[in-house]
């Protein structure tokens, strides 16, 4: 039987969806600069909370702690991003959402690691 993948994947995956298709009309000129940044630090986020899963006890509390640092760099891109007019209010505010979400689970995560 296989067993289910924990909410914090998917909603990390459905991030990454999400964000890929709507980086490709921010500006060109800030393609490789700020959208790349933004871009890496999502795939960082993602692929730092995989790490984490495959550790235990203080190895995966400081590799939750380095997602943590992420998340908040990616909040700080994605402010800049709807500041700049690179993202929609709606689109601002779904990603938002989203971002709440992984956060809320991260740190439940590392709540009980």
């Amino acid at each position: 039987m296989p067993t289910k993948e924990m909410p914090i994947f998917t909603r990390t995956f459905d991030l990454l969806v999400w964000l890929l298709p709507v980086t490709n009309h921010f500006p060109r000129q800030f393609r490789h600069s700020f959208t790349q940044r933004l871009l890496d630090t999502a795939f960082d986020l993602s692929e730092t909370l995989q790490d984490a899963n495959n550790r235990s006890g203080q190895a995966r509390r400081q590799m939750l702690s380095v997602a943590d640092e992420a998340l908040d760099k990616l909040r700080l891109y994605l402010r800049l991003a709807h500041r700049l007019g690179y993202l929609k209010p709606g689109q601002y505010q779904h990603v938002a959402t989203l971002v709440a979400e992984i956060g809320r689970l991260l740190g439940g995560w590392h709540k009980v690691s």
